[in-house]
């Protein structure tokens, strides 16, 4: 049905040609838009009735208590109901380091949240089948708990900002707010879609509109003769060319979506979104402010290595 009222649109109402560059390109973005958005605002407001039964001050409360290992486990899963870019998860993340959560379980946080989070997931299962955002799922938070077992095994404490170090942690306190009601909740929802959707439209559109063009006039060949899975180096070469970019998965799926249809290897292009979404250059320029640089370039290094094997693995199983 989209796909009709795209071609509709294209080639009827706008008269373009099918079949031609800028025919094809108008096609699939006439097409994408309507359809990531509902994606999007759908996932987007049940989970923002989910986070109605969370509270953040309670989280901290149980990151601070828990052993490593169940700590990592928890955080990368609180990072799958956390729909924040990157540079949105760094200031949860120095919270949970001034609450005395240990720097290796924030870590598994800080990597899970933009890269496993439910518009990731929502967006992969409705573009490309359960199957790739079930695998994506468990490479993803595998990647965010062993980084950060690694990094918490390293003990790089010294490693964080004076200023972080010198804050003392008071006692947290369990909230007595009465639940909220349904009607509550559900207004919650509109709330976290008014918020979310708000905040990330403007990237969803512009990685449709790049999707669009590399649907329409890049040649096939060439992208698969870049991200194909006969070229072992493709992967560390995604994974280099997406740390210094900058967006979330609303406005880099829908370029993974042309890349594939291109002839690119799944695996190199999950590897490339990944690197993109879990390690931008914003990014680290606000950890900058938090971590010393040998925390900042092991935190890069051992995320790195993790994406490359998901981009490995997915090459290999599919």
């Amino acid at each position: 049905m989209l796909d009709a009222f795209a071609r509709w649109l294209a080639f009827d109402v706008l008269s373009l040609v099918p079949g031609s560059h800028l025919g094809e390109a108008a096609r699939f973005f006439l097409y994408d838009v309507p359809k990531v958005m509902l994606l999007l605002v759908s996932v987007v407001f049940v989970m923002g009735v989910v986070h109605t039964f969370i509270s953040p001050e309670r989280t901290r409360v149980w990151l601070a208590g828990k052993p490593l290992g169940l700590g990592n486990v928890m955080a990368a899963s609180l990072g799958v109901v956390t729909p924040f870019c990157s540079c949105s998860a760094v200031p949860l993340f120095i919270g949970f380091l001034s609450a005395g959560v240990p720097l290796g379980v924030t870590f598994s946080f800080l990597i899970a949240a933009p890269m496993v989070n439910e518009i990731a997931l929502a967006l992969l299962f409705g573009l490309f089948g359960w199957q790739v955002a079930a695998l994506y799922l468990v490479l993803g938070l595998t990647v965010a708990i062993v980084a950060g077992l690694v990094i918490g095994k390293l003990g790089l404490e010294l490693h964080l900002e004076d200023w972080v170090r010198a804050i003392r942690v008071g006692a947290a306190t369990e909230l007595g707010d009465s639940p909220p009601t349904w009607p509550d909740r559900l207004r919650a929802g509109v709330a976290h879609v008014k918020e979310i959707v708000g905040r990330v439209w403007p990237w969803l559109i512009a990685g449709i509109a790049i999707g669009a063009a590399i649907h329409g006039y890049v040649p096939q060949d060439f992208m698969a003769g870049i991200m194909g899975k006969e070229q072992w180096w493709g992967v560390p070469v995604a994974v280099a060319l997406g740390v210094p970019m900058y967006s979330n998965a609303a406005g880099i799926l829908p370029v993974i979506e042309a890349l594939l249809g291109k002839g690119a290897a799944l695996g190199t292009a999950l590897a490339f979104m990944m690197s993109v979404i879990a390690l931008s250059l914003p990014e680290m320029i606000i950890l900058r402010k938090v971590l010393k640089p040998t925390l900042i370039a092991v935190f890069a290094g051992v995320v790195a290595t993790g994406i490359m094997l998901v981009g490995f693995v997915f090459n290999a199983v599919l």
